[in-house]
């Protein structure tokens, strides 16, 4: 009992410290990997519980065996067994002792310690939120890098170090996490899916018959109505006493009656369907979502021969600053216009690994300035958890502030802080702009340093697959290098948007991206980065 009593503090000496990420574990995978070790303790807490149910049950099977062996001699001579006083007194106290103490034993309760550790870590675990969450991000991955369910579902990815494949209730489950959100299109895939592994012969709790309930009327409301009918009859033949799916059959004959009964027939393939049984992805807010998604890909990327012969390599010394002069960075174009580069070891791994160990905890949900209200809040097209970081949190913060003022010839005093972030599942921020428009020009005023005039990013991270840097107006796709950083300006010299510079980060497939930034901001760089003499300047 003291040893359970222990556990259970440890635990919620443990679980205090996770207590400041619940919930949205699934937008950083800096945050997961803390459910990794929680979930390494529930399995020895429940292994602790097994070892002591065998030992009951080990104890209960030898008095078992041993009454077993007893009661064969004396019930074949029962007089002559109890002839000898001794085994008579020694049945009186079985049945009045020894057989009411195997009951209290039988009845020991030997999971209290186990239930105990799980109901404390249940209240950290992740919530409905993050599954969801969970598998969107599967579904976004499918989508921007054109990846088919049977591939995910086989954990076919680049890069991967560990096997993963998914079951067909896991298959289930990210059809229905769909169908509740009115995802239709990703209701069919999955679902269709999970009717593949089922005819393949995987074992499964879900049953085929619920499967083709969510299909059949996810293809109606795809504006399928062939294919409803067809799919709502094989349930019927699985479990003719359905009484949902007679009436649905019902009601998508009757329609298909009124559509042949139209002068113009269109074979229902309204909408999405296709004769296949291929659907298309609905279109969404995003006007360059097929760009972006390709440059994501390494797809449309427009570094031409002629552009390319524009780029180069070079050591660079901050315009003569004396801490480069003795250690200069080395400097390569990635972009000519606007003018995008790259520094390389601007980080030490060491240097790294400490902003990580302060920013993590204080990472929260990454927010998005709302335009219509102006408040900061989430979006599902920003996935990741940041933290800001001030010098006075670490000498390292200080250090590399100075560095990135250095290589820039930019003064960070009016910079905003270092901004750490670390992506999720698919964590991703489609495109943006840094710099704030006529429609926000209020984004920055409380700080009254005006606009940003420049942005750096520094790699804290490799990354297996995805997670790019993509510009899709330039046709301009980055990647992530551990120790590297990319620095662009996000104003002409004039002072206006260079809107050239609108970029996203892709969608992570492979791995854990982290990610540390500086905006720097128009006061203080009058004299730094003078103002050009026209407006495109």
């Amino acid at each position: 009992m003291k040893l359970q009593v222990l556990v259970l503090v440890l635990l919620m000496s443990w679980f205090g410290v996770l207590s400041w990420v619940q919930a949205e574990f699934f937008t950083s995978i800096g945050h997961m990997t803390d459910l990794i070790y929680a979930e390494k303790d529930l399995v020895q807490s429940l292994k602790e519980y097994i070892l002591v149910e065998e030992a009951k049950l080990a104890k209960i099977k030898s008095w078992a065996s041993k009454m077993e062996a007893l009661t064969s001699r004396s019930a074949a001579d029962p007089e002559g067994y109890l002839a000898h006083p001794v085994n008579a007194y020694k049945l009186v106290k079985r049945l009045n002792t020894d057989w009411p103490a195997l009951g209290d034993l039988v009845l020991q309760d030997a999971s209290a310690g186990f239930v105990a550790n799980l109901s404390v870590q249940r209240q950290f675990f992740p919530t409905d939120e993050d599954e969801s969450g969970a598998a969107r991000a599967l579904m976004r991955l499918q989508d921007t890098y054109k990846l088919d369910p049977d591939t995910i579902s086989r954990g076919e990815l680049p890069g991967t170090k560990y096997q993963a494949m998914l079951s067909v209730d896991d298959c289930f489950g990210l059809g229905r996490s769909a169908y509740n959100e009115g995802d239709y299109y990703h209701t069919v895939l999955w679902m269709e899916q999970v009717l593949k592994q089922l005819d393949a012969g995987e074992e499964a709790t879900v049953t085929k018959s619920l499967v083709l309930d969510y299909l059949s009327y996810a293809v109606f409301q795809l504006g399928d109505l062939h294919r409803a009918v067809e799919l709502t009859r094989r349930l019927l033949s699985l479990d003719p006493s359905h009484e949902r799916a007679g009436g649905n059959l019902r009601y998508f004959e009757r329609l298909l009656e009124e559509e042949r009964g139209k002068s113009l027939s269109n074979q229902t393939d309204a909408g999405l369907a296709t004769q296949e049984n291929l659907y298309e992805r609905p279109t969404d807010y995003l006007p360059e979502r097929d760009v972006y998604e390709s440059l994501c890909r390494g797809e449309g990327v427009k570094l031409t021969p002629r552009r390319q012969k524009k780029l180069f390599c070079r050591y660079h010394h901050g315009n003569r600053v004396p801490q480069l002069l003795i250690a200069p960075f080395k400097e390569e174009d990635e972009w000519d216009s606007p003018h995008i580069v790259r520094y390389y070891d601007v980080m030490s791994d060491e240097e790294i690994e400490r902003i990580k160990e302060i920013a993590k905890p204080k990472l929260a949900r990454a927010t998005v300035r709302d335009p219509k209200t102006g408040v900061l809040t989430v979006a599902s097209y920003r996935v990741s958890k940041s933290s800001w970081l001030e010098e006075d949190d670490d000498p390292v913060v200080a250090r590399v502030n100075r560095r990135m003022q250095h290589i820039t010839g930019l003064t960070v005093k009016t910079a905003e802080l270092l901004q750490v972030a670390n992506y999720g599942m698919g964590g991703q921020y489609e495109p943006h702009f840094d710099f704030s428009r006529s429609d926000d020009e209020d984004a920055f005023k409380r700080l009254g340093t005006g606009n940003r005039v420049a942005t750096f990013l520094n790699y804290m991270s490799d990354v297996e697959a995805g997670g790019a840097t993509v510009f899709p107006d330039l046709g301009a796709a980055i990647w992530p290098k551990k120790g590297t950083a990319v620095f662009w300006y996000n104003l002409l010299r004039s002072g206006e948007g260079d809107y050239r510079t609108r970029h996203a980060a892709c969608p992570v497939l492979v791995g854990c991206k982290w990610v540390s930034n500086k905006w720097f901001h128009e006061r203080g760089q009058e004299f730094l980065r003078p103002c050009g003499t026209t407006e495109v300047d």
